[in-house]
């Protein structure tokens, strides 16, 4: 009986400091962030390729917005998150990498000139939403899918403030819109405004000069 306490009492204390880490944590990461005025969050998978094309347009954009006066948000990994890193460094912008700690694939890039490593998922989504004034979606997987949901949803119950949100690469998406239009908007889960929430955009340029609508730089 001593012994099955002393675990629920050694169970609560490990909760009680996995309190302060959180806090830690929001802390670090604001504190790192918080030279970072206006930036674009950047998202795809940590498998593409360099010698793949979204892998070059992602590293194009990166160096388009820099050059725009934005700042560049990726979650720090290879691939997609990657590319968008070079071309901002390579531009001499600010380019954030937001490292999750997994125990595969995730291994942070060399061309975040702004590194956080992040222990809680949670707390890095938050960052993503907090410092961004745009979303561009790449082709990914379900992290990335993760992030656009979350954009949707926070935006679609009003708890942050309208931004645009770009998914890049009209073929690859072409299936997930139909699905909303078709069965979601059908079926009444959600609103024909909910769908103008999304942009569909293939050219860099283009996405740029669609978020320099809504942002003042």
């Amino acid at each position: 009986m001593e012994e099955k306490q002393y675990l629920v009492d050694a169970l609560s204390i490990e909760e009680s400091w996995r309190v302060f880490r959180i806090m830690a944590e929001f802390v670090e990461a604001i504190d790192a962030l918080s030279k970072i005025q206006r930036a674009v969050s950047i998202f795809g998978s940590a498998r593409t390729r360099p010698e793949d094309p979204f892998y070059q347009k992602a590293e194009y954009l990166g160096r388009r917005l820099v050059e725009k006066g934005f700042g560049v948000i990726t979650g720090g990994g290879p691939g997609i998150m990657e590319a968008a890193n070079k071309g901002a460094a390579e531009a001499g912008g600010k380019s954030v990498g937001m490292n999750i700690r997994l125990p595969f694939e995730q291994k942070p890039n060399p061309y975040a000139n702004i590194s956080i490593d992040y222990r809680y998922f949670f707390i890095r989504k938050v960052m993503f939403v907090k410092y961004a004034v745009a979303y561009i979606i790449l082709p990914g997987g379900f992290g990335t899918m993760d992030e656009l949901f979350e954009a949707l949803t926070l935006i679609q119950t009003r708890r942050i403030k309208s931004f645009p949100v770009i998914l890049m690469g009209s073929a690859y998406w072409q299936g997930l819109l139909h699905w909303l239009k078709e069965t979601l908007l059908t079926d009444g889960m959600i609103l024909p405004e909910d769908l103008d929430l999304i942009q569909v955009i293939d050219d860099p340029d283009e996405a740029v000069r669609h978020i320099l609508k809504y942002v003042i730089v």
